[in-house]
């Protein structure tokens, strides 16, 4: 009812403005024709003039109504260039943020509901930089104002804010405009205000907000960096803290343009991903995924046959595989490549000055211009009573632990329902452990739409994982020998027997231990930065899994470059990160890869989408691979080829998801794909169909009616 009272009062009002001929008055022609009288009144009633000037004033800019401009130059011309001024700024600032408030009142909600995560980014902006945003806006007024006061009423700018800085920010143009006002009798036109001098004011005034910016953010600076006192010299342009993925990124483009760089490595050179995750995973996979080919031989047309292996050979395989790779990340290699790497432990004394604890027992200190802390993810593991006693493994210390077994374990138990968790549980299953997944959730991974989730339920619990969802751990326990994980479910506990309990909840950010808390640089969940990667000081970056906000390799090779260049070439010209396109994978069998938006992600944006769907036990090469287990699902904007987001379950997902990639990093829509040849037979084909589908749902209905009808006529008539 408040919302219907006050949109029938400005439609009032705005109906009364038009009716009573009010804006006739409001000319450049008019103005001038009445400024003699209106000095007349103005001596007879030296008060209530102005504030009926100031009071129509507001209510024309709070209704957004046409004529503030002529009324700008009437300030001038009727109470002089200070009176004028003083009027107009505040009458101004008061009607723009009365219109302001109108829209964030009646709009807000609304818009909101229906646009969701969307405007959650534009917010942060807002957060962020609002107030300098708004004050560009209003010293360049390429925009009508009245636009700038509705628009930014659908933010979430406080109000204050929003006044002080319209106020500051019209406050050049008023001048202007005012000062013009003054001179109304060699007006024509107001157009006519714009002489050159104008013209050239008017510029200057553009070219402002990029100078207070620069002015801003040298305040900043010198706030920040109060208090330390900065080197005269550098031993070194930048010093990487890290060698996983974004150090080693990070390092290498510093070398490439022969910046001098030190990279600074504690323990193993490659990371988690060489060591610890990617490299040694997939190599169990392998084993695991040949092994389940041999007791499934027959779907090939030989002999099934349950697979003999020695568990200790096949663990020596991945620690040969994470040898054979080992040469790519040396400290060899790098070194050749230019870059100074030193084996230790880094801690950044203050934002130019890296102290190095070496591990040959001596010490090394470095000034820098800059650095990029990439030291990368830990696994996270819970605090859960009695995990201590009975002992566990992670992701990361399973591979020197499970090497020392000659089987598989007999019992384990898989804690988490993860990417990591689910990709382990479907190994072990498949090399003859006897696997518990336990996931508190309703289901396992589920950042991927649900009917992923059930599929990869379903093709695990085939291959012997028994998956406990809605399981929530409680604690650990010990009978003499045996070990318990004890866990409620249905609001009942059972107890879980196992040999072997895997930890896999998740990865956490390593944040402490190199100096992070000295320094004052805000680390919670992640290392906080900016959308150029910088940290509360403006030459120390971060990039890879501990600053986020996605947990993968790539995607820390993607981030390192932002940090090294910007670090490198900052003051020149600096590049925010692009998350655009993020693609990644889960390699359970069939693969899960997904880039863009889920279906969930969708819903939840209010995004008007449609589902393309292909089925792969449709595709010939599938068919013959016997690997017809799975789909390809693209999203799109209702009647358009814009690919929104993918998600494809097959045998090869990894390798078929990179066509998509491509496509939504260079805007190429599912026409281009169908428009491709891909070789036949192969599984990339399925990527093409895909697209074959959406055209198939949009072909013109009209025109082929037509064509019939053209085809009937060219043999003659219906036969």
């Amino acid at each position: 009812m408040k919302r219907l009272l006050i949109v029938a009062i400005i439609i009032a009002l705005i109906t009364t403005f038009f009716a009573t001929g009010l804006n006739d008055y409001l000319t450049l022609a008019q103005l001038k024709n009445s400024q003699a009288q209106f000095d007349l009144w103005l001596n007879q009633y030296p008060l209530a003039v102005p504030l009926a000037f100031f009071a129509v004033y507001v209510l024309v800019t709070a209704l957004s109504l046409p004529g503030a401009a002529i009324m700008t130059l009437a300030g001038g011309a009727l109470f002089g260039l200070t009176q004028g001024l003083l009027l107009v700024s505040f009458a101004s600032s008061i009607g723009a943020t009365l219109a302001f408030l109108a829209a964030r009142f009646l709009l807000r909600g609304s818009v909101e509901r229906r646009f969701g995560d969307r405007l959650k980014a534009i917010n942060r902006g807002v957060e962020r930089e609002g107030a300098f945003y708004l004050f560009t806006l209003r010293l360049v007024p390429v925009f009508p104002f009245f636009i700038i006061n509705l628009v930014m009423g659908l933010t979430r700018l406080k109000t204050w804010t929003f006044y002080w800085v319209s106020q500051l920010g019209m406050l050049g143009g008023t001048i202007v405009y005012v000062n013009a006002g003054t001179q109304l009798a060699e007006i024509d036109s107001v157009g006519g205000i714009f002489s050159p001098g104008l013209i050239l004011s008017f510029a200057l005034l553009g070219v402002f907000p990029w100078l207070a910016k620069a002015i801003v953010r040298l305040v900043q600076r010198q706030r920040v960096y109060k208090g330390w006192q900065k080197p005269k010299h550098f031993d070194r342009n930048l010093v990487v803290i890290g060698g996983g993925a974004g150090g080693l990124v990070s390092a290498y483009i510093a070398a490439t343009v022969k910046a001098k760089v030190t990279l600074v490595e504690a323990h193993k050179m490659g990371g988690d991903c060489l060591n610890y995750g990617c490299v040694p995973s997939k190599a169990l996979i392998k084993s695991a995924k040949v092994a389940q080919q041999m007791r499934h031989a027959d779907q090939y047309g030989l002999a099934a046959t349950q697979p003999e292996f020695s568990f200790r050979a096949v663990m020596a395989r991945v620690h040969r595989v994470i040898k054979e790779v080992e040469p790519h990340d040396s400290v060899e290699r790098y070194t050749s490549l230019g870059v100074d790497v030193v084996e230790g432990y880094a801690t950044i004394v203050d934002p130019w000055t890296v102290d190095i604890a070496l591990n040959d027992g001596g010490t090394q200190r470095l000034t820098t211009r800059s650095i990029i802390i990439a030291a990368g993810a830990q696994p996270l593991v819970p605090e859960l009573p009695g995990l201590d006693e009975v002992g566990y493994v992670t992701s990361d210390t399973l591979w020197d632990r499970f090497a020392e077994l000659d089987a598989p374990p007999k019992r384990l138990i898989v804690l988490g329902g993860g990417p990591i968790g689910s990709e382990l549980s479907h190994a072990f299953a498949r090399l003859g452990s006897q696997v518990s997944q336990v996931e508190r959730g309703a289901r396992i991974m589920a950042k991927e739409d649900k009917e992923v989730s059930e599929l990869a339920h379903q093709v695990m619990t085939a291959d012997g994982v028994e998956v406990l969802t809605e399981h929530e751990a409680l604690r650990c326990e010990r009978d003499g020998d045996d070990k318990y994980l004890v866990v409620k479910h249905n609001g009942q506990e059972k107890r879980l027997a196992f040999d072997q309990l895997l930890v896999a909840v998740g990865r956490k950010a390593r944040l402490t231990g190199y100096g992070l808390e000295t320094l004052g640089v805000v680390t919670e969940r992640t290392v906080a930065t900016n959308e150029y990667l910088e940290t509360l000081y403006p030459n120390i970056y971060a990039a890879g899994d501990v600053a986020g906000p996605y947990q993968f390799t790539h995607v820390a090779a993607h981030m390192a470059w932002y940090a090294a260049v910007n670090a490198l070439f900052g003051q020149f010209k600096r590049f925010k990160v692009d998350y655009r396109v993020i693609p990644w994978t889960t390699f359970i069998d069939p693969e899960v890869a997904r880039v863009g938006l889920s279906e969930a992600d969708a819903i939840e944006q209010g995004i008007d989408y449609e589902v393309t769907r292909f089925e792969l036990d449709e595709l010939d090469r599938a068919i013959a691979d016997s690997a017809t287990t799975g789909f390809i699902k693209v999203l799109t904007p209702k009647g358009k080829d814009k690919i929104l987001g993918v998600v494809i379950v097959a045998a090869e997902a990894s390798n078929l998801l990179a066509e998509f990639v491509l496509a939504m990093r260079h805007g190429l829509g599912l026409n281009k794909i169908l428009g491709t040849i891909h070789a036949y037979p192969t599984l990339s084909e399925a990527n093409k169909y895909t697209a074959g589908e959406w055209k198939k749902a949009h072909k013109p209905e009209r025109i082929l009616q037509w064509l019939e009808k053209f085809h009937t006529w060219k043999r003659g008539g219906e036969r």
